[in-house]
């Protein structure tokens, strides 16, 4: 059973078309990014997941039951967009035991859901103290202790220094391990790239890619790549005798730009040529370059 399946789902506001016959298949276990350019349709095709609103057309499924109505989704789905809502005036624990109450729920995994975001020390701080980074803590918390089978989370890592977001990566992790299925949106690439097997990029309401990670390398699209060698004056040479590779910095390290193809073609000759290859990393990840692409497009 697929935790999401969507097909060709259409939202409008008014005469703007939010989302124009917009597909999607989540796995059980997966955690699916999802990026785009700002007015792409994210927040909208998350909170149809959230139940929050309800297609314009379309079909939508979640965790295998079929949804026609706002605030009408199975149970085992959480998560926030916009932002988590909570009580200001109410401390992290008090936040999460007024959720459990509303859940009918003793709340006996409160101090369990706290440690695993990290703010144990804080429980009993009052939210409206909170900095950004620790009120999405709190939100994740405040979604773990429903037990998710499906979460939805609008830029997680917002506010997050680097502790905090990796903490928050782990128990991302942690969960699609156990069986939960993850839909975040997010404008940190590197985030998405750490977390998501798959990821969907939609542009102006539309699909402009859905796939795994590792399909974006191979599209048809050129990208820029840092070549450290151990012998830099002949792997200048060869790069610039290979077919499809583009030399655009001489200097150590080597900078090149080519598909996919070309670019393995180049490494096998490097490797024949018996010259050390320390490192070959893209300039900008080839999700970055999608979003960068997508993003000139629509401006253009």
């Amino acid at each position: 059973m697929r935790a999401v399946r969507a097909r060709g789902l259409t939202k409008c506001f008014g005469e703007v078309v939010a989302l124009d016959g917009v597909d999607l298949d989540v796995p059980k276990g997966q955690i699916h990014g999802l990026v785009g350019p700002n007015g792409a349709g994210k927040t909208t095709l998350l909170g149809l997941l959230l139940g929050l609103s309800v297609a314009d057309g379309g079909t939508l499924e979640i965790l295998g039951a079929p949804v026609r109505r706002a605030l009408a989704g199975p149970d085992g789905v959480a998560g926030f967009v916009d932002g988590p809502g909570l009580y200001p005036s109410l401390t992290a624990r008090q936040n999460l035991a007024a959720l459990a109450r509303l859940r009918g729920d003793q709340g006996d995994d409160i101090d369990d859901v706290l440690d695993r975001v990290g703010l144990t020390d804080v429980a009993d701080d009052r939210a409206n103290g909170f900095s950004l980074g620790m009120r999405q803590r709190l939100g994740l918390a405040a979604a773990l202790l429903t037990r998710p089978r499906l979460l939805i989370l609008d830029e997680p890592s917002n506010g997050l220094d680097p502790a905090g977001k990796r903490q928050v990566q782990n128990v991302l992790t942690r969960l699609a391990a156990d069986g939960t299925s993850v839909v975040l949106s997010s404008h940190r690439m590197d985030d998405v790239e750490a977390l998501c097997s798959e990821v969907t990029i939609l542009a102006a309401g539309r699909i402009a890619f859905s796939g795994p990670l590792g399909k974006l390398a191979a599209e048809n699209r050129e990208l820029d790549y840092r070549l450290l060698t151990g012998d830099p004056p002949r792997a200048r040479r060869i790069a610039g005798e290979t077919n499809g590779v583009t030399v655009i910095e001489k200097a150590e390290p080597l900078a090149v730009r080519a598909l996919t193809p070309a670019l393995d073609d180049l490494v096998r000759r490097l490797v024949d040529a018996g010259i050390a290859l320390r490192e070959l990393t893209p300039v900008v990840s080839p999700l970055e370059a999608a979003f960068l692409a997508l993003t000139d497009e629509e401006r253009r």
